[in-house]
């Protein structure tokens, strides 16, 4: 049925530190098992596991005998006759390092699939139904799905002194209402600081107890008026010490108290977040803001990918609107060094202030009073913070491209109060390269591009697209409106007469319409596409079967791009997982009929850039419309951007269409059909 984990008990193995102590201590075991008469006359264990990642073997593959046979059955087989028994041979204080889970993890696969007596899925502790503190910290890992799980990814090791937060949260507030249990694994995620967060909200009162940081919560923090070092109960010590654990902080190791090692890592941590801990009212001020973002998955030291230029950006927002302005709806921005959604909204929330919104307005929302502040102070000729702001949502839009490469904003030009030739150059290329007006300046329409996706939705554009058959009449109104090319769906996955059916596929003789009206057109092919499981690798093959086939039926010429849709909010980890192998079977599809049509993407400018990237995607439909979706804040547009989709409107009475900005240069679409 699968394996048990033991340990070896009390104490430390300190002493293990060579293949021959641990073999020594091998025999040892085996030594006391032989002549302790319980194990007849036998090691109990099967297989033994030593720190440097060495396997013994034991019993071998016969019945185990460490199992604690005379314990419950569990689903009526043994506990000795159905399961192998493993030993990480650690002992109470120890913690199993990379080699020995590894290790454990490959003789699990091993016992799975090539042994003699193969076994099953489960991996449970020593002390699964039986009063025994084995298998001591390898308890964390004794479950199905952990990193020894083979079936599982491979995560590394875990951290113990977040198991301990996931134990203690879980068996302290597991009756507190609303409360949600945490997997305890080791592994610090929003399921560790949520349950914190509702631990907290028990220990002030607040019942019932629910998974979010809200302003109920932030002002009973406020109202408790109590800094760690003078907090007596010693729970919120716990959960104090749970979260610096939590986020990578040193703290108490076993939760209690607040010792002078939780002082120093809150020190810290208030210095991580641009804030001065040695300040005391800004110390007691900022503590309800330090804890919700310490009850967050927010990064406030300088992570791998990180900048250090961002990294500063991210500090002095908060120390600027955060600590000193105090804006309302500003919360701690991150400071990891990764310009990101809660650092665009941050930045967003800063020009507000400084453009003139009063704090109690603010909302960090690109909405009419925003645009006409920006439209006035904001393109005039800029001075202090505001010159600052501009000049970081600069970096953050950095690189831009220009025809001989990436061209990098230079930190330096940030702080400086210098127009410098460097800043301006950069500017003028980040307008070409957006096809804005090449002005060099902070006008509106410079603005509105650094900050949202959408840029200034009130510009030209000569771009479109519908789910609205293209008659003649309809073509020769596009054309009269500045319109040269619109993009129209190759298929529909409904058919007449279903609930949704929209009836947006082209209609036979529809293309050489739209040619006729001097106008050109770039095919979209989209199967729904509004959600996760539309995503797989086998459903991209077989829509890069169908799309190639409707082009083929239409009369499209070799060498056109069809635009394959991702019309949701994916997230970074829905990117990788789903839409980046979708396009993979949308790419080995197109190549096995012989590569006559090519790939573009259409989504956000997160989905763009990785699918580009990794999927090879030719060109990008940017859904630069949707400027709320978190694949659109602190994502520049992607190098291969061919359309921008930046507004959606009713060109007449019944007949909506979008207006994209049609880069120069761009993918050409379509010009002529039934040729090659």
């Amino acid at each position: 049925m699968g394996v048990f984990l033991h340990h070896l008990g009390s104490g430390s193995t300190s002493d293990l530190q060579t293949e021959e102590d641990c073999r020594r201590e091998v025999a040892g075991i085996y030594e006391d098992h032989v002549t302790g008469g319980e194990f007849e006359g036998d090691i109990a264990y099967n297989f033994l596991v030593c720190p440097h990642g060495q396997i013994y073997e034991g019993r071998g593959y016969e019945r185990g005998e460490g199992n604690q046979g005379l314990a419950p059955p569990i689903e009526g087989v043994g506990r000795n006759e159905g399961f192998y028994s493993i030993v990480g041979m650690i002992r109470s204080e120890d913690t199993a390092g990379e080699a020995m889970l590894l290790a454990i993890r490959n003789l699990i696969h091993h016992l799975r699939h090539e042994a003699p007596r193969r076994t099953g899925e489960r991996i449970l502790p020593h002390s699964f139904q039986y009063n025994t503190d084995c298998p001591g910290n390898l308890h964390m890992y004794a479950r199905p799905g952990s990193t020894v799980d083979p079936s599982a990814p491979w995560r590394g090791p875990a951290d113990i002194y977040v198991y301990r937060t996931q134990k203690w949260v879980n068996e302290t507030y597991d009756e507190a209402p609303g409360y949600v249990i945490c997997p305890e694994t080791g592994y610090t995620g929003w399921n560790t600081v949520l349950a914190l967060t509702q631990g907290l909200q028990h220990e002030l009162g607040i019942s019932p107890t629910v998974q979010s940081f809200g302003p109920g919560t932030f002002e009973a923090v406020k109202n408790h008026r109590l800094l760690p070092d003078a907090e007596p109960n010693q729970n919120l010590l716990r959960i104090y010490n749970g979260a610096l654990w939590a986020k990578g902080y040193w703290a108490s190791q076993y939760l209690v108290g607040w010792g002078e090692d939780s002082e120093n890592s809150l020190r810290r941590l208030y210095a991580d977040m641009g804030l001065d801990h040695a300040n005391v009212e800004q110390r007691y001020a900022m503590w309800p803001h330090v804890l919700k973002s310490l009850l967050r998955m927010d990064q406030f030291r300088l992570v791998p990918a990180g900048d250090a230029a961002v990294r500063t950006i991210q500090q002095r927002l908060n120390v600027r609107y955060v600590a000193g302005v105090r804006i309302p709806a500003m919360s701690l921005v991150p400071c990891d060094g990764i310009y990101s959604r809660d650092v665009q909204q941050g930045l967003m929330m800063a020009i507000q202030y400084e453009i003139g919104i009063a704090p109690g307005s603010i909302n960090g929302y690109f909405g009419p009073g925003t645009q006409a502040a920006l439209k006035g102070k904001g393109s005039t000729t800029l001075t202090g913070d505001l010159r600052y702001l501009f000049r970081a949502a600069c970096y953050f839009n950095s690189p831009t491209y220009t025809g001989s490469g990436e061209l990098a904003y230079l930190p330096a030009d940030i702080t400086t109060d210098a127009r410098t030739g460097t800043h301006v150059g950069w500017l003028q290329a980040f307008q070409r390269f957006s096809q804005i007006p090449v002005t060099g300046h902070n006008d509106y329409t410079t603005w509105a591009q650094l900050l949202v996706s959408s840029g200034d939705t009130s510009r030209d554009a000569t771009g479109c697209d519908c789910i609205t058959e293209i008659t003649a009449q309809r073509g020769q109104l596009l054309k009269a409106n500045g319109y040269h090319i619109v993009g129209r769906y190759l298929d529909e996955h409904l058919v007449p007469g279903d609930d949704g059916y929209l009836g947006k596929a082209l209609k036979p003789g529809e293309p050489q319409t739209i040619l006729n009206a001097g106008l050109r057109f770039f095919p979209i092919f989209q199967y729904n596409g509004t959600q996760l499981d539309n995503f797989t690798y086998g459903k991209g093959y077989d829509q890069g079967r169908k799309a190639h086939q409707k082009a083929v039926e239409h009369g499209i010429g070799a060498g056109t791009c069809i635009y394959f849709g991702v019309d949701y909010d994916a997230t970074d980890e829905d990117i990788g997982s789903h839409v980046v192998p979708y396009f993979n079977g949308v790419k080995t599809a197109l190549a096995e009929l012989g590569g006559r049509y090519t790939f573009g993407v259409y989504g956000s400018r997160n989905v763009c850039i990785r699918v580009s990237k990794e999927a090879g995607a030719r060109w990008s439909f940017v859904s630069g419309m949707s400027w709320g979706f978190s694949g659109n804040l602190g994502f520049p547009l992607p190098q291969n951007w061919s359309f921008n989709q930046i507004h959606e409107y009713d060109f007449q009475p019944g007949w909506g269409l979008d207006h994209n900005i049609w880069r120069d240069g761009g993918d050409p679409g379509v010009s002529a059909i039934g040729q090659g």
